[in-house]
């Protein structure tokens, strides 16, 4: 469970990293221009803090059990990021757009996080 737990946690937190990332570094105009329309209908700081949030929570999944510091949070972060996951899920499916890849990413965390608390906490 643990190695299963590495495998698909990490994956997890690289694509929140990533996406994260994204969020922080490009302007809202850019985003909306990349196609993540969206991004028009939220504030500059608004997109930021949705960035920050899955920065944080990618790096939530990795280092308390890499650390061995508190490694319940491993999964606590995963949930967090299931539930901002079904925000943009609602955020999709209002404005009419393909919702599949958050909910992925959603069931996915709720993975991780079964998997966190069998094998991490």
């Amino acid at each position: 469970m643990l190695i299963a737990f590495w495998i698909v946690g990490g994956l997890l937190a690289l694509a929140f990293l990533a996406a994260g990332l994204m969020k922080i570094a490009r302007p809202k105009e850019a985003l909306a221009a990349s196609g993540m329309a969206w991004a028009a209908d939220f504030s500059s700081t608004s997109v930021k803090w949705i960035g920050i949030a899955e920065v944080l929570g990618a790096l939530g999944i990795v280092l308390p059990p890499l650390t061995g510091i508190a490694p319940v949070l491993s999964p606590i972060a995963a949930i967090a990021l299931a539930v901002l996951m079904v925000g943009a899920i609602v955020v999709h499916a209002r404005r009419k757009e393909p919702f599949a890849p958050a909910l992925v990413l959603a069931i996915v965390s709720i993975v991780v996080a079964i998997l966190g608390f069998v094998a991490v906490a």
